[in-house]
């Protein structure tokens, strides 16, 4: 896997996926992860098709198994790319390791995992409730998101979407308007209105929202 890699690029294949239903296929799990974890080394779209097809051809499940692996390519790739937004900043310093799954970068002194989330319906709580109240909705996605491989109460930021359209999940291809978002977040960045919490004792955990409204 490159370790960067050109943004316009990168949103052009993202952009492939979205002629596709986005759909799992089947509720994400760790054994279907292992399955699909070829995606992570799979850079255009028509490779990662190939692959789908000569790996799951056949099988039972090969429809579920491909919209799995489809989605979870266009998630993987999007968060990397919106990663290497981040470390483009100058106040922001990637993580020693590219294996580190909590922690994605530094900025300051503070490090960070980060998270881009379609704005979530289980919530149950419209766009403007949310964005009034953002200590709450990050509450209920550390309680609610990352049930498998990487759950933790680490220090995050979510980079959430909305579109008034209804296709959030779609907004995860638009790297330029996210890099002008997160740029702008960035460029204001002020440590002492993160929202500060107590997930575990004697642990303070810090977090924020980015929104990114269409």
């Amino acid at each position: 896997m490159p370790v960067s890699f050109d943004i316009p690029t990168r949103e052009q294949e993202l952009k492939k996926r979205l002629d596709y239903p986005y759909q799992w296929g089947q509720k994400q799990n760790d054994a279907w992860d292992e399955k699909t974890d070829f995606v992570y080394h799979l850079f255009s779209f028509e490779a990662l098709q190939k692959e789908l097809e000569a790996r799951f051809r056949g099988l039972p499940e090969a429809e579920a198994l491909t919209h799995y692996g489809m989605t979870r390519w266009y998630n993987f790739w999007s968060a990397k790319a919106i990663e290497q937004i981040f470390c483009s900043h100058p106040l922001v310093h990637a993580a020693p390791s590219r294996l580190d799954r909590i922690r994605d970068f530094k900025i300051g002194e503070i490090n960070f995992d980060h998270k881009t989330s379609i704005y979530p319906r289980g919530f149950n709580r419209d766009l403007a409730y949310g964005q009034s109240h953002p200590r709450e909705l990050i509450e209920w996605l550390y309680t609610h998101q990352s049930q498998q491989r990487r759950k933790h109460t680490e220090n995050r930021l979510f980079v959430m979407l909305y579109a008034t359209n209804g296709q959030h999940w779609k907004l995860k291809a638009e790297l330029g308007w996210l890099s002008t978002i997160i740029g702008e977040y960035l460029d204001h960045f002020d440590p002492s209105k993160l929202h500060r919490f107590r997930f575990n004792e004697g642990k303070e955990t810090v977090a924020d929202v980015i929104w990114a409204v269409r």
